[in-house]
């Protein structure tokens, strides 16, 4: 096989075959993997989750991940945040002409192993080749099918004044890994993506409580976007105590000399969980003893007064409204 991605790959021949076969088959191969025009499931009966996300990260590769492992992620955290067991993922390529094939097996690998972790399948997928220039490396579209736990039911929709906002881990690390990744401002620190697979996660706290209101992952826009966007759909506000935020000092090194907000910056293994306060210390047991949730924290409240508005109290005792996000802080993050 080539050492590159060429043309022929996506023309539909025999390239295309072999690139299906020794990369994708390979990696991907699971009892349910088709090579018909749609894999055939057997679903139980009831409520099923089903989310779908495009990821297009500049660079592909990025400490602590790369751009298949983002793919995964990304969309079975999407479907755990609704309370759904993740199962099922089919995925799309498109591909650069020139790209590295060892590269591409690399990203498959990340991909698999991924969802091994997770337990999900990828069960179909569709492979593109566009020519040079007309995409960026290689774009991933996956989508995702989970099983709805019957005892979940998360909406944005559904936080009362009176709850507590907690995430489950350190905020701001993937788009500051980014920002570091693209070299723009020669900036040294050591700082990993927090890219991962959240299910887990998810499973243990709606085991430890039965009434969870809001689910959410972080990803662009940061914590303080899912904030406004719960803000709004509940139609209360939030306060947020900014000394009970967890940033990692590097992260708040590079926010302090590039002037930007943690609450900003994505997250891609981070969620943001509103839970009645009595809830708060068995939700917190749970995502202790987790493997990507161990420093877990309560961050704010949600209150009745300024509805979709976030206030934060600062470090000094002030407390100011956080501006509302706008624009673009760090483009195609995913």
């Amino acid at each position: 096989m080539d050492n590159v991605v060429t043309l022929a790959h996506g023309a539909g021949g025999r390239q295309t075959s072999e690139l299906i076969d020794k990369v994708f088959g390979r990696y991907f191969a699971n009892p349910d993997l088709t090579a018909d025009d749609a894999a055939v499931l057997d679903v139980d009966k009831g409520r099923m989750a089903v989310s779908t996300d495009g990821f297009i990260v500049s660079p592909y590769e990025f400490p602590g991940g790369n751009i298949g492992k983002l793919s995964i992620c990304g969309t079975v955290n999407d479907i755990s945040c609704m309370g759904a067991r993740p199962k099922y993922l089919t995925c799309s390529f498109v591909i650069e002409e020139g790209f590295p094939m060892d590269k591409l097996e690399e990203i498959a690998a990340s991909m698999a192993a991924t969802a091994k972790e997770v337990g999900v399948e990828i069960v179909a997928g569709d492979t593109k080749v566009a020519g040079k220039g007309q995409v960026d490396g290689l774009f991933i579209t996956t989508t995702g099918i989970g099983e709805m736990l019957p005892e979940a039911n998360t909406s944005g929709a559904f936080a009362k004044p009176g709850d507590a906002i907690i995430v489950t881990r350190d905020i701001g690390r993937h788009g500051c890994t980014i920002l570091l990744a693209r070299n723009d401002f020669a900036i040294d620190a050591d700082v990993t993506s927090d890219c991962a697979p959240l299910w887990e996660a998810v499973e243990s706290m709606l085991d430890a409580s039965k009434d969870i209101h809001v689910i959410r992952d972080a990803t662009r826009g940061g914590v303080g976007t899912v904030l406004y966007e719960i803000a709004g759909q509940s139609n209360v506000g939030i306060r947020l105590d900014q000394e009970k935020i967890p940033v990692d000092p590097a992260v708040k090194g590079v926010c302090g000399m590039l002037g930007l907000e943690p609450l900003y910056l994505a997250c891609e293994g981070a969620l943001v969980v509103v839970v009645p306060k009595d809830d708060v210390p068995a939700v917190l047991d749970a995502l202790h003893r987790g493997k990507y949730t161990s420093n877990a924290a309560v961050i704010g409240e949600v209150v009745d007064d300024m509805p979709g508005s976030v206030m934060m109290r600062t470090e000094i005792g002030s407390e100011t409204l956080l501006s509302q996000p706008a624009g673009e802080l760090l483009p195609r993050i995913c």
